[in-house]
C-alpha cells in the first residue's frame, strides 16, 4: 500500500508543493513546528534514509540543501534546521524547520496556519528556487 507521501506525490491528495525534479518533491508539512516547515521525500518510496542507494541519497541531500536555502530567504527565521527522524510514515523524509527557538525543533510545539497561509508562505518559497 502506498504511503500518504506516495499518495501526495501522485497527485491523490492534495498539497501545499514547493518543488519537484526527477527525483524528489517538497511541499509543506499541514502540522508545521514552525510557518515554512517543509517535507522533502524522495519519489521513490523507501521507509529508511540509510536503506537509500547512496545516489539517491546524494541526490535527496542536494535537493534538500536547494529547497533549504530558498526557505531561509523567504521565512524570516534565525537558521534553518534539518531533522530526518519520521517513524510515523514510512517513507523517507527531510524536514526542514524554520527555527527562532530550540522549541521549534521539539515536534512538541505546533504552528497553526489558514489555507491562505499556507498558500502565501509556499509561493514565497516557491520564488526563491533557483
Amino acid at each position: 500500500m502506498p504511503s500518504i507521501f506516495t499518495k501526495i506525490i501522485n497527485g491523490d491528495i492534495p498539497c501545499y508543493k514547493i518543488a519537484e525534479d526527477e527525483d524528489n518533491f517538497a511541499f509543506l508539512d499541514i502540522n508545521p513546528n514552525s510557518k515554512g516547515h517543509t517535507l522533502c521525500v524522495p519519489k521513490k518510496e523507501v521507509d529508511k534514509i540509510l536503506d537509500m542507494e547512496e545516489e539517491a541519497y546524494m541526490k535527496l541531500m542536494a535537493f534538500s540543501r536547494k529547497v533549504g536555502l530558498a526557505l531561509e530567504k523567504a521565512v524570516p527565521c534565525k537558521r534553518v534546521g534539518m531533522t530526518v527522524i519520521g517513524l510515523e510514515v514510512p517513507h523517507v523524509h527531510v524536514h526542514l524547520i524554520p527555527l527562532q527557538t530550540m522549541a521549534n525543533a521539539t515536534f512538541q510545539h505546533k504552528e497553526s496556519l489558514t489555507p491562505e497561509e499556507f498558500e502565501e508562505v509556499a509561493e514565497k518559497i516557491k520564488s526563491f528556487i533557483d
